[in-house]
């Protein structure tokens, strides 16, 4: 046990091989640290400038080193998992970070948005240093492409089929070329653009589903168009981003949870 004030913050602790690893982007003294799940012993702490961040760090190992890969506003970054030493960081994200990283065939998606860019970048998981873009570019020798604006404020990015989806707050759903950065289509999920997107879009067999905050759960076919094969209203908000296993997805609503078969 550990005092608490020493660990508020908003992202999701994370588990790997027996390590807890803590991103604390706080006002002041901001901080990434693992500690060992068993006994809570700290293995190493490494300080970070950030502002308070809401995303949850992944993990992700290149040629047997294991990185730990973390959004922010000020610095996204990854760090060695054993170390805590940094590998690489990323300056320009969007501010109040939440998407969480996602790495796809040796690619890093990072997504921000908030009150100002939304930007979107695809890091390579080789990237070292500063891989800050210079101004007015969009690639460099550690990022494969990138666009100022496009990315989402509350969703994590969906990579699936070549593709990465990444719907915004206010319910648009961009899919980009995953390899490429060429934006395939830009659409709103529903008519009503007051409507909100807080859950992440997941996929299976070839569909995607969006769920939001109105009880809309939008369920598209995958590919480079739009193309909308249902809209199911649930009755009951939803903010969770639901799972799929074994053929069922299962969505928790604000009052109940259902499985829903996907064939």
């Amino acid at each position: 046990q550990v005092p608490a004030a020493q660990w508020e913050t908003g992202s999701s602790p994370v588990l790997h091989d027996g390590v807890v690893v803590l991103q604390v982007d706080v006002q002041k003294d901001s901080f990434i640290a693992a500690l060992v799940a068993k006994t809570g012993k700290e293995l190493w702490r490494t300080p970070r400038t950030d502002v308070p961040t809401w995303g949850t760090p992944s993990f992700h190992t290149v040629n047997g080193q294991t990185q730990v890969i973390v959004t922010g506003f000020r610095h996204a970054g990854a760090y060695d998992f054993k170390t805590g030493k940094e590998i690489w960081k990323l300056s320009g994200n969007g501010d109040i970070p939440v998407p969480t990283p996602i790495v796809h065939d040796g690619l890093i998606y990072i997504t921000n948005a908030h009150g100002g860019p939304s930007p979107v970048f695809a890091i390579k998981e080789t990237a070292r240093g500063d891989i800050t873009l210079s101004e007015g570019a969009t690639t460099n020798d550690h990022i494969a492409w990138s666009v100022n604006r496009g990315g989402g404020y509350m969703c994590t990015p969906l990579v699936y089929e070549g593709l990465v989806y990444i719907a915004t707050y206010n319910g648009v759903l961009s899919a980009f070329d995953a390899k490429t950065g060429e934006r395939k289509f830009q659409e709103r999920l529903l008519k009503d653009a007051s409507s909100a997107f807080t859950s992440s879009p997941v996929a299976n067999d070839g569909k995607v589903y969006i769920a939001g905050e109105d009880g809309d759960v939008i369920v598209l076919k995958a590919g480079p168009t739009f193309e909308r094969i249902a809209t199911n209203q649930m009755t009951s908000p939803v903010l969770a981003t639901p799972a799929i296993s074994e053929g069922r997805l299962l969505l928790r609503t604000q009052s109940q949870i259902m499985a829903i078969g996907t064939k």
